[in-house]
């Protein structure tokens, strides 16, 4: 059992996860239906969690090269590979089928789209033959708080838009900079990733501007009257801190240290985010 836990990536999934309850929570604006709720964490959980499992299938021979992937259990051979596929078909069955019976046909085509994207689009595809892999896996990324939003709202509003591009364009400087301090690994694998192809100091630049993106996109929340001054205040802070940290790096000469502390403020980012949106409703 533990073996085909760790197949479903379960930081990942636990990752995404958040998203889908802060998206869920927020649309929710205070008013919340609990039986909604659990439907859809549960079903987007399955469906994020069979994703994960059939990725870890499709990566064997790279994740075989890379440090910090060659002992998941699809590299040591401790699942065959049909009970693999059988074990992420089941997850992801069942998490569209409680979907499609709970919630709204709207969550189930962002559920399927982000499942297509992660696994086919950017699993089997760009990950491998281009450099532009994580703006491509970036979609599958932000569709959970996308899910989370819509199963409330069921429509793709202003408020869908933004939150599923904040959490799109967050994930750019936060792999960019993991791309950073393992471009050895990624170069051993043979993937394409930015710092491999274009370099350390083009991507450091990349990192900036697409955090420079994310900071303003949050902050809309707040001029399309979604969020309040708390929010702002503290997004705004966070935000241009992340920026200043992501500026020194462009000049920083120890790149892995700093590619490091960007990818661990990214996090900080994260979480501080996905708790104001879903307590949004009681904040002033």
């Amino acid at each position: 059992m533990k073996r085909y836990y760790e197949l479903t990536k379960p930081r990942v999934t636990y990752g995404n996860v958040l998203t889908v309850v802060a998206g869920f929570l927020f649309a929710s604006n205070g008013a919340i239906d609990w039986w909604l709720f659990f439907w859809t964490t549960l079903g987007m959980t399955l469906v994020i969690a069979s994703a994960c499992a059939l990725n870890n299938y499709l990566d064997r021979d790279i994740d075989a090269k890379m440090e910090r992937t060659k002992s998941r259990p699809s590299v040591k051979g401790s699942i065959s590979s049909r009970n693999m596929v059988i074990f992420a078909s089941v997850l992801g069955l069942l998490g569209l089928a409680m979907l499609a019976l709970y919630t709204n046909m709207l969550v189930v085509i962002v559920a399927i789209i982000g499942y297509i994207d992660y696994v086919v689009f950017y699993g089997m595809l760009s990950k491998r033959m281009s450099v532009h892999g994580t703006l491509v896996g970036s979609i599958s990324g932000a569709a959970p708080i996308l899910a989370g939003y819509v199963a409330v709202s069921g429509v793709f509003d202003i408020g869908a838009a933004l939150v599923f591009l904040i959490i799109f364009l967050w994930q750019m400087p936060e792999f960019y900079s993991i791309a950073v301090y393992r471009r050895d690994e990624y170069k051993a694998a043979s993937v394409p990733v930015s710092s491999v192809t274009r370099g350390i100091k083009k991507t450091k630049v990349q990192i900036f501007f697409y955090t420079l993106a994310f900071v303003i996109t949050t902050l809309l929340l707040t001029l399309f009257g979604y969020t309040g001054i708390t929010y702002t205040l503290i997004m705004g802070g966070l935000g241009l801190y992340w920026l200043s940290l992501g500026f020194k790096g462009l000049t920083a000469k120890n790149s892995d240290a700093w590619a490091r502390k960007m990818f661990r403020y990214a996090l900080i980012v994260l979480l501080v985010f996905s708790f104001l949106i879903s307590v949004e409703a009681y904040l002033p």
